[in-house]
């Protein structure tokens, strides 16, 4: 919609009253206001009224492994076309932007990702309307063996400068996010190094305890990867590295919610400590069968076997998911965990603050969705607002 046009009676995640909203004509947000502000001279032709639907912003996953069958730690050159694919697929599911999430694996194959990644990078069309990859989530390969989970433990390293400098390569600058254990870094010295870097660091896969997890976040961490997963129990004496995240106002906590990674009840306490989406964000942490059908598949020089929208590791071993992110966002509301605006704004507005992006403001591009109450699904559902 390239043209001046006002979408009126929406419903924002972030505000009470109806609003209305003005868009230019190169496609940017000129104006939001209340619905009771709306002068006459500002009722034109061109408008959308949307009926009271909430309209936001696409979604954005910052931890996503793969899709369509290419797993995003094991890209070639002849890939390009199928990343191509996958930001197709991905905006078809309400996805903007992603960072393409590369586990552990060997630094050679993580510099292989790395350049197709930057490659691709290079050659996005900003104006096309397909999901844009915003920079690259390395979850490892500095992490704690006890900690593992799903990452091969013969790839893990220790958390040094040299190994840091080795793993990044010349690929630095597309680097956004990186997932460490803080414990292997006691001074919090490399954690210091990568905050210059501009690089955000997220604790996760991880036994450190609350003192651990507090130095890590004095020295520059601001984030936490699959709350609950791979890490401490939250526990009553020994708080653990969640705990100290919680408490934390400045830090975010990714969670996945697909009623596999942690229970309902769970993340129903998680809400309400945060006070709503305040400090927290959705992820889908999908694995590379997101779009294909249930079965097994490989996953580096093993198999994971999906089965409705859970990925394990053939001994059990939860791996993952195929679940889209919105699909979160659907079951936080079908779970009756929070409020439809909140379960929203995790999906679109609270990952856009993590890694500081602009949310539903003047300027932001105007790609949205629509979202209502589908009473013979009883759900929640969205559509692209075009």
């Amino acid at each position: 919609m390239l043209k001046n046009y006002t979408i009126i009676n929406a419903h924002l995640p972030n505000a009470q009253e109806l609003q209305y909203l003005k868009i230019d004509q190169e496609g940017i947000i000129s104006k939001i206001d209340a619905m009771t502000n709306l002068k006459k001279e500002e009722n034109s032709l061109d408008q959308i009224d949307i009926n009271g639907d909430i309209l936001s912003l696409d979604g954005i996953d910052l931890q996503i492994n793969g899709a369509l069958g290419l797993a995003f730690p094991d890209l070639e050159k002849t890939d390009l076309p199928k990343l191509t694919e996958i930001c197709q697929f991905l905006w078809q599911e309400g996805i903007s932007g992603f960072l393409p999430t590369i586990v552990t694996t060997s630094v050679e194959k993580i510099q292989q990702s790395l350049s197709i990644l930057a490659q691709f990078i290079s050659t996005q069309k900003l104006d096309k309307e397909t999901a844009k990859i915003l920079g690259v989530h390395l979850e490892g390969p500095f992490l704690n063996l006890e900690k593992k989970g799903a990452h091969t433990p013969q790839y893990l390293l220790p958390l040094t400068l040299d190994n840091v400098k080795r793993v990044f390569g010349d690929y630095t600058n597309i680097i956004k996010i990186i997932t460490l254990a803080p414990e292997l870094d006691p001074t919090g010295e490399i954690i210091s190094y990568l905050k210059s870097l501009g690089i955000i660091i997220s604790i996760g896969h991880s036994l450190a305890t609350a003192d651990q997890a507090k130095i890590a976040f004095t020295k520059g961490a601001t984030m936490v990867t699959h709350a609950f997963n791979a890490m401490p129990n939250l526990h009553h004496r020994d708080p653990g590295l969640l705990g100290e995240a919680l408490i934390n106002p400045h830090v975010f906590s990714g969670f996945i919610a697909d009623g596999e990674h942690i229970c309902p009840t769970m993340l129903k306490l998680l809400l309400r400590v945060k006070k709503g989406e305040k400090g927290l964000f959705l992820v889908s942490d999908a694995l590379s069968p997101i779009g294909l059908t249930d079965g097994i598949y490989p996953w580096d020089s093993r198999q994971i076997e999906i089965k409705q929208g859970t990925a394990r590791l053939l001994d059990g071993t939860l791996a993952g998911t195929t679940l889209p992110l919105l699909r979160g966002v659907q079951n936080l509301v079908k779970w009756d965990i929070c409020t439809k605006k909140t379960a929203i704004a995790l999906a679109t507005e609270s990952p856009r603050e993590a890694i500081g992006l602009k949310t539903m403001t003047i300027g932001q591009k105007a790609h949205f969705l629509q979202w209502s109450w589908i009473d013979h699904q009883n759900q929640l559902g969205w559509k692209r607002l075009e």
